[in-house]
């Protein structure tokens, strides 16, 4: 077969909207050709899937590739797609057999060894590729985040060469092993003695999920109250343990043992404003939104 289409997910924010990679292999002469309003990274990944296929023992087809990335305009970044471009192109040159692609969706970056290494976005991935019915496959550290998603099919792998054993039928991948996530440790409040005003304001802005504005000199303990202040929330449900660990992982913060704990985030007052509040030319979440759920911590308020 000439023609191959893989399944796999882009990163816009917290969302993974759909990705279809188009592999065509046609005669000619050699050239790899790479559409669909890729970026550097996406575009360079060319020579990285050349080296991964030799090193694992596959041929490069000494042939005219053409890869899109479809939807055109939608803006690719990461090397996500290292792993969907490697599987298509085994399989448009009659390396790997089709069957099964459409059931299965592939996220990843390769070393030139063959082996995978972790993309942001992983546990984005695994909701989206839940709601649309299919399996995910994952570099080994990112499926660590994406089986957090409940109901979701995701399976670690380590190396393009289990990858392909995968989908030939001659081993099969396991989903990672889910660690019980041990109790937050937050730092106590019974660390403070007296401040029974602050300590009492901290107990009702917690308790109604208020602001809180802490003013007086330095060295008073406004820091150190506000550093327990998380640890007197109430603890995350489900839905807010997964908004605030998809934040992260949307920007690359995320560590599957701190799941279900409420972050807080203590920004310098010469943060830019898309620190701040997220954007830029790589759009990710700013400080605001990584604090979803947890606290934000603005110290010297003025000068921000």
């Amino acid at each position: 077969m000439t023609l191959a289409l893989v399944h796999s997910r882009a990163l816009a924010g917290v969302a993974a909207p759909p990705v279809t990679v188009e592999v065509h292999v046609a005669n000619g002469l050699p050239a790899f050709s790479l559409v669909g309003l890729p970026e550097a990274e996406v575009r360079e990944s060319r020579e990285r899937v050349r080296a991964a296929l030799l090193t694992s023992g596959y041929d490069f087809p000494a042939r005219r590739i053409t890869v899109n990335l479809a939807p055109a305009d939608l803006p690719k970044d990461s090397g996500r797609f290292d792993l969907p471009i490697a599987v298509g192109l085994l399989a448009a040159s009659g390396q790997l057999p089709t069957k099964g692609l459409d059931q299965v969706e592939l996220a990843g970056e390769l070393s030139l060894s063959g082996e995978l290494r972790p993309v942001r976005g992983g546990l984005s991935m695994a909701l989206a590729a839940r709601d649309a019915g299919r399996a995910l496959v994952l570099p080994a550290a990112s499926a660590a985040e994406g089986v957090l998603a409940p109901g979701s099919a995701v399976l670690a792998a380590g190396t393009l060469a289990a990858v392909c054993a995968h989908l030939t039928g001659q081993a099969s991948l396991a989903p990672p092993a889910v660690a019980p996530a041990p109790l937050p440790a937050y730092p106590d409040l019974a660390d403070v003695k007296g401040q029974a005003a602050a300590r009492r304001a901290l107990e009702i802005a917690a308790a109604g999920a208020h602001a809180l504005l802490l003013v007086g000199p330095p060295g008073t303990g406004k820091s150190m109250l506000a550093a327990r202040l998380q640890g007197i929330l109430p603890p995350l449900d489900e839905d807010e343990a997964l908004e605030s660990a998809a934040l992260l992982s949307a920007a690359g913060l995320f560590d599957p043992a701190a799941f279900g704990r409420r972050v807080q985030r203590s920004p310098h007052h010469s943060a830019s404003a898309p620190a701040l509040v997220g954007g830029g030319n790589d759009a990710r979440p700013g400080e605001i939104s990584l604090a979803h759920a947890g606290v934000l911590f603005l110290d010297e308020l003025p000068k921000f």
